[in-house]
């Protein structure tokens, strides 16, 4: 059994992650903004933890104990084409998807660290090494996020600490539903954004990702990053694949 720390446990993906882990015998701490979204989970804790508070990620820390692996979870997205998007959104995704997880991470590595031995897992994306019309903040911070975790792995690596970026693809009932949108009047940008979105077969469940998650936590080694699902592992193959000196565009 090991005692697991997951940011972002509310809803979506994250909730889903802390019921696979607490059903497979693991010391769970939830964690959420607000802890009264946490209510219903049958896990070790439930805390208060604001990815963009440094005062509660230490208050968390602090009451979680040891923790041997940190599940980094929490982030937002909104969808808008460059010009349209509000520099303050911009600032709010990076605040809690890519500085958020630096400032947990920050947190907990002093006791990994002294104890020589730990993981750091990641939930990123299949945008965090691909774009698309739309995506493009939401997918900056994840490609941030990727780059500050694999340069973690190779300062902490000395350290017994290993490091992992789960890449799911589209997740339905999740951050995609109702999504925050932004748009120009008389939209220049239109043709870009027509059509019905993402096909409902093309997603995978939080419960898919959660299972996958788990399986990392409790993996001897982990490679650095793991597509999630069949349509990220399509995108990610073509991606590497792909021309390096044109845009690619997974869809």
């Amino acid at each position: 059994m090991s005692s697991i720390l997951i940011t972002g446990a509310s809803k979506g993906i994250g909730r889903a992650i802390a019921v696979e882990l607490a059903e497979r015998g693991h010391r769970v701490v939830a964690t959420a903004r607000d802890p009264r979204t946490l209510e219903g989970l049958d896990v070790a804790e439930r805390l208060r933890l604001d990815v963009t508070d440094q005062a509660s990620v230490d208050a968390a820390i602090e009451q979680a104990g040891e923790i041997d692996t940190l599940v980094s979870n929490a982030g937002v997205i909104f969808n808008a084409a460059v010009e349209a998007s509000p520099l303050d959104e911009i600032e709010r995704l990076y605040a809690q998807n890519t500085v958020g997880a630096i400032r947990v991470t920050q947190a907990v590595l002093p006791q990994l660290r002294r104890r020589g031995k730990g993981r750091l897992l990641y939930v990123s994306s299949a945008a965090g090494r691909t774009i698309l019309p739309g995506a493009s903040a939401y997918a900056a911070s994840k490609w941030a996020l990727e780059a500050f975790a694999e340069t973690l792995a190779v300062e902490v690596g000395g350290f017994g600490i290993d490091v992992t970026l789960a890449q799911p693809g589209p997740v339905g009932s999740g951050a995609l539903d109702d999504i925050l949108t932004y748009r120009l009047p008389d939209d220049p940008y239109a043709a870009l954004f027509a059509g019905d979105g993402i096909p409902a077969e093309m997603m995978i469940s939080p419960e898919q990702v959660a299972a996958a998650v788990a399986d990392l936590v409790e993996a001897p080694e982990v490679p650095l990053r793991v597509p999630v699902g069949p349509v990220a592992e399509h995108i990610l193959s073509s991606r590497d694949s792909a021309p390096y000196d044109k845009p690619f565009l997974p869809f």
